[in-house]
């Protein structure tokens, strides 16, 4: 049985094509200015690389781009003096669709080399000029003395070519902005769009509204062609990044500190980013990185580019190779990708490890601000821990600070392997007092996110222990030897608790002003905070304890040792109010229970009058 064979080319209608280019080539309309100036860039880019290689004389003229509005005549143009095009150019680069006048320079001058500052590589970038025009003119002359030509094209595809007089090399487009799209015709509006992509480009560009009165000021570029993720960072003054900083993101307040990226081969991309000041744990975190590519912005925070867990910072990135679709705003995951993100965190933990080493003062002021983002990250990306582990500070009640490290090595003698912490310093202030008097230092975790973070600490080094001072502590504040047990007041202080599975210990504390402890095993209350934390509308005060809820009574109190000769409502009365103070300080009172405190606290009075 035979088969025939056949090959063709599909076809594409312009009258067909037209209306889905100016529908749906781009997300946002606003593109299509970042697409025609870019154009415009990449035209003297070309002319200054033929200059460099001896094939254009170059003259003194200044390179620019040049936007006009003019809303009575309902145009926008952008102008370049750049390299021009012939009108056998001018064919094959604007009547062939998707034909990239870029990639083709590229491939005939540049070697492979990423290096050029091309910005164009699409071939469709012009084609957004119809998003918002009814008619598109070129008017262009070539850097090689050719005839200048005028093309015209309306939106159904349909366009004339012809001759012209003009006697500068470069290129105009004149966008004919259609009735429906007449926002583009506001001067506000084309600034912002030149504001946002185009603030950074590397020619520089002028923008003027046709109509406006002329001022005896000489204009001034609306774009910074020489931005500060360019220069060296020890050519950057302090002043001059958080000037940069203020200038991009509109923060009054002082970033905290900054990394200046400037990764060569094989990566090529540089940047700075900064650490915004977070006023507390529940502001929004949400910083902002600007994506650039040859400086001509491409987005804000790509999480392909920017882990999750770093988007909280401020920055800028160029990224001169990052693999960009038809449209430039998203990214494809590849290896460049990936090994850039992984770059950025590096980097990241680096500076905190150096501030860490060799800042430390300065490093210490900025650790409120950076804390919640730093815990945050660790429990995001064991890599990252792995590189600031030694940089996490412990923030101690006295107002100091430490690293874990420096904790242990202080507690090796007295309570090795452990760091013992306080979640409410207010609360729990008489613990504290117990610990300090001991020698004993106490780090301070009081926010919500702490309870996942010392869970994470603990599976990422099981050999340290975290456990609050209200936990099972007795051991550690106790004296030497053994304290002998009352099968009485054990009995007592089960009924004045109303639990009869209460857990009743005997110690000799070294601090004889406390009476008895209220304790609860570090795992059961992490559980219940969890349980508090995640449980749909909070949990209700006065909940009930976890069952291994732990009364330690201290023998060498003088308010314990006469509790047993009190006659049995006077020791119902004490006992009872002893352990309601006990409880007191591991949560707050229901409201039947602050009653029932108030009334003993009373009964106690009357007692002493």
């Amino acid at each position: 049985m035979s088969t025939q064979f056949q090959q063709g080319e599909i076809s594409v209608q312009t009258q067909h094509i037209f209306p889905v280019i100016k529908k749906w080539l781009y997300s946002e309309k606003d593109i299509f200015l970042r697409e025609i100036v870019s154009n415009a860039s990449d035209a003297i880019t070309k002319l200054r690389r033929l200059a460099s290689l001896g094939q254009y004389e170059a003259d003194d003229t200044p390179y620019r781009i040049d936007v006009i509005l003019d809303k009575d005549a309902k145009t926008l143009t952008v102008s370049d003096n750049g390299i021009g095009m012939t009108r056998e150019e001018l064919d094959r680069y604007l009547c062939q669709i998707a034909l990239s006048g870029a990639l083709e320079f590229v491939e005939k001058y540049e070697n492979d080399n990423q290096k050029n500052g091309i910005i164009g590589h699409f071939g469709l970038g012009f084609y957004s000029s119809f998003m918002v025009s009814d008619r598109v003119e070129v008017i262009t002359k070539s850097y090689t003395d050719a005839d200048a030509v005028h093309w015209e094209c309306n939106a159904d595809g349909t366009y004339t070519t012809e001759l012209c007089d003009r006697s500068a090399r470069g290129t105009t487009v004149i966008m004919h902005i259609s009735d429906e799209e007449s926002a583009y015709l506001e001067k506000s509006k084309i600034e912002g769009i030149l504001e946002q992509y185009c603030a950074f480009m590397p020619v520089e560009i002028y923008f003027a509204c046709e109509g406006d009165a002329p001022t005896e000021e000489p204009p001034a570029p609306i774009n910074d062609t020489t931005p500060l993720w360019l220069k060296n960072p020890s050519d950057c003054t302090p002043e001059e990044y958080k000037e940069f900083y203020r200038k991009v993101f509109h923060d009054f307040r002082e970033p905290l500190f900054w990394i200046h990226v400037n990764a060569d081969y094989p990566l090529n991309f540089r940047g700075i980013l900064y650490f915004p000041k977070i006023g507390n744990e529940y502001e929004s975190i949400e910083g902002q990185v600007k994506l650039y590519y040859n400086q001509v912005f491409v987005a804000d925070n790509i999480k392909e580019v920017i882990p999750e867990y770093l988007l909280m910072l401020k920055g800028i990135l160029d990224c001169p190779e990052l693999p960009l679709n038809v449209s430039r705003s998203y990214l494809q995951n590849n290896t460049y990708v990936s090994k850039v993100s992984a770059h950025i965190v590096k980097k990241v933990a680096d500076k905190l490890t150096s501030l860490c080493n060799l800042a430390r003062e300065d490093y210490e002021k900025v650790w409120g601000d950076i804390r919640t983002f730093v815990e945050y990250a660790c429990m995001r990306d064991r890599k990252f821990y792995d590189r600031v582990r030694d940089a996490l500070l412990l923030p101690l009640t006295d107002g100091s600070f430490l690293t874990v490290p420096d904790y242990l090595e202080g507690a090796k003698d007295t309570h090795p392997g452990t760091v013992y912490y306080a979640s409410d310093k207010a609360a729990q202030s008489q613990y504290i007092s117990m610990f300090e008097a001991q020698g004993i230092r106490v780090a301070l975790f009081d926010r919500a996110l702490d309870v996942q973070f010392l869970s994470m600490l603990e599976s990422y080094d099981s050999t340290v222990k975290y456990i609050r001072i209200d936990a099972d502590v007795a051991d550690v504040l106790k004296q030497d030897g053994a304290a002998k047990e009352d099968e009485a007041l054990i009995s007592l202080f089960r009924a004045v608790s109303g639990k009869d599975d209460l857990k009743v210990a005997f110690s000799s504390l070294k601090d004889t002003s406390v009476p008895a402890l209220l304790t609860v095993s570090e795992d059961s209350r992490r559980l219940e905070e969890m349980m508090r934390l995640y449980a749909a509308g909070g949990m209700p005060v006065g909940m009930e304890m976890p069952e291994d809820l732990t009364l330690t009574l201290n023998t060498a109190s003088p308010l314990i040792s006469k509790l047993s000769s009190l006659e049995a409502d006077r020791q119902k009365t004490v006992a009872s109010y002893l352990y309601r103070l006990a409880l007191l300080s591991q949560r707050k009172l229901s409201a039947e229970e602050l009653s029932e405190f108030l009334g003993q606290g009373y009964a106690l009075l009357e007692l002493l009058v």
